[in-house]
């Protein structure tokens, strides 16, 4: 089974803007398209980076983003099933983590995917307790 990655909005952020870590996140864009990684983001991290780009950039710039990350292939999740409420809730209320960062996880733990990012802020006292995998890019 190829290896999946679930990406934080940090690390698009760090690809969009070439920052540190970009090339781990740009790998691992290359990993998909030759089909040895499966790359999924969730909406609501998609609207973190979407908000970003439209407050610093303006518009136009965030849509090129936007449908430029629906375009390379990217697994899109946008829906939340039950399973995935309840854990996000639960780390949310363990953590006091970002609606966004709880989905986030709660979606790695459930699709089995490592998270790509470079929050320890946010993740470091998640890493040292929960079954979650991550791989940090910087």
């Amino acid at each position: 089974m190829k290896p999946s990655y679930i990406l934080d909005a940090c690390a698009m952020i760090a690809y969009f803007n070439d920052e540190t870590g970009a090339e781990v996140v740009s790998g691992r864009i290359d990993n998909m398209h030759e089909g040895s990684a499966m790359l999924l983001m969730h909406k609501i991290n998609l609207l973190e980076i979407y908000y970003c780009f439209y407050k610093e950039r303006g518009k136009d710039l965030a849509d090129a983003m936007f449908n430029e990350v629906k375009e390379c292939g990217i697994h899109i999740i946008d829906d939340i099933s039950d399973m995935v409420f309840a854990e996000a809730g639960r780390l949310i209320s363990e953590y006091r983590i970002s609606l966004g960062d709880s989905l986030l996880l709660a979606q790695a733990y459930a699709s089995g995917a490592s998270v790509l990012t470079c929050d320890h802020h946010e993740f470091d006292p998640v890493n040292a307790k929960e079954q979650i995998v991550f791989e940090w890019i910087r």
